[in-house]
C-alpha cells in the first residue's frame, strides 16, 4: 500500500521561540503516528503476525505444563514472539523514510524550518510507539493463552525489549535511506526472519557452529537480554557488547545516509 505524504501547515512561532528549536514537535509527531496507522501492511505485519505465530507455535498443552526458568514454555515463546513483533514494528517504522524520499517529502522538509534532527527523532519515537503496541498485543494474547510469568518479571522483559528495539529503529532508518522504496519491506521482512532464526530468537542455541555464528547476529544480544528475567540467569557480557556494537553501527549508518540525503540539492 502506498503512503501519501502529509501536508504541513505553516504556523507562526511563539514570540522568542526559534522555529524548529525543539527536538519534539507535537503536531508533526501526531501526523506521523496517524500516517503509520493508516499503513495497513505495516499494521498487519507488526500487530497481527507475531501473535498469530505465537498462537500457532506456543499454545500446546505440553508447553503450558512445562517450566522454563521462572515461567513456562508458553511464556518463553510469548516473550520471543513479542520481541520479534517489536523488531518488525520498529524496523518498518524507521524504513518508512524510503517512501517519503521517493515521493519528494524529504526534499520538501528541507525547505521548512524543521530541523533534520527533529525529523530523525520523530521517526524513532513513532517506530518505538508502534513497537510497544505490537508487543502489548502479543503479550495480551499470550497471557490469555496460558503464559505463566510473574508480573514484575514480565514488565522487565517488556521494558528491556522495548528499549533495546531502538537499535532496530536505527536499522530501519539506515535501510530506508539505503534501499529502494518500492521493495524495502519486501527485503527487510525476510531479512529480519533470517536474523531472528540465526540469532536464536525462535529457538534455544545448544552449542556448535550455529551458536557461535549467532553471537554475531544483531538479534542475539537483545534476545538474551530480553529473556533474562524469565530464565533467571544473568546475560553474558557478550550480549551487552552485541547490542551496543550493532546499535552504534546502525545509528552511524543512518546518520551517514541521512547526511548524504540532506546534502543533495
Amino acid at each position: 500500500m502506498s503512503i501519501s505524504a502529509p501536508t504541513l501547515t505553516a504556523t507562526r512561532p511563539a514570540a522568542g521561540t526559534r522555529p524548529g528549536a525543539r527536538l519534539i514537535q507535537p503536531v508533526y509527531l501526531r501526523t506521523e503516528l496517524r500516517r503509520l496507522l493508516r499503513n495497513r501492511r505495516s499494521v498487519i505485519i507488526s500487530l497481527i503476525m507475531p501473535p498469530g505465530l505465537f498462537l500457532l507455535f506456543g499454545t500446546a498443552s505440553a508447553y503450558r505444563a512445562q517450566s522454563a526458568g521462572h515461567g513456562n514454555v508458553t511464556a518463553y515463546i510469548m516473550i520471543s514472539m513479542a520481541l520479534y513483533g517489536t523488531l518488525l514494528a520498529t524496523t518498518s517504522g524507521g524504513a518508512s523514510v524510503s517512501v517519503e524520499r521517493a515521493q519528494g517529502w524529504s526534499r520538501q522538509l528541507r525547505l521548512t524550518s524543521l530541523r533534520p534532527a527533529v525529523y530523525v527523532v520523530t521517526k524513532v519515537i513513532v517506530a518505538m510507539v508502534f513497537g510497544l503496541a505490537s508487543m502489548a498485543v502479543t503479550v495480551l494474547v499470550g497471557w490469555w493463552s496460558g503464559a505463566q510469568l510473574g508480573v514484575l518479571r514480565l514488565v522487565a522483559c517488556v521494558l528491556i525489549a522495548w528499549v533495546g528495539s531502538s537499535v532496530f529503529a536505527a536499522f530501519g532508518l539506515f535501510m530506508g535511506y539505503l534501499l529502494p522504496s518500492e521493495n524495502v519491506m519486501q527485503i527487510l521482512g525476510p531479512a529480519l526472519a533470517v536474523l531472528a532464526f540465526a540469532g536464536g530468537l525462535f529457538m534455544p542455541l545448544d552449542g556448535g557452529v550455529f551458536a557461535t555464528v549467532a553471537h554475531f547476529m544483531p538479534t542475539y544480544g537483545l534476545a538474551e537480554l530480553t529473556r533474562g528475567p524469565l530464565v533467571g540467569s544473568a546475560p553474558s557480557v557478550w550480549a551487552y557488547v552485541n547490542v551496543v556494537v550493532w546499535g552504534v553501527v546502525f545509528a552511524a549508518g543512518a546518520a551517514w545516509r541521512f547526511r548524504r540525503d540532506t546534502a543533495r540539492v
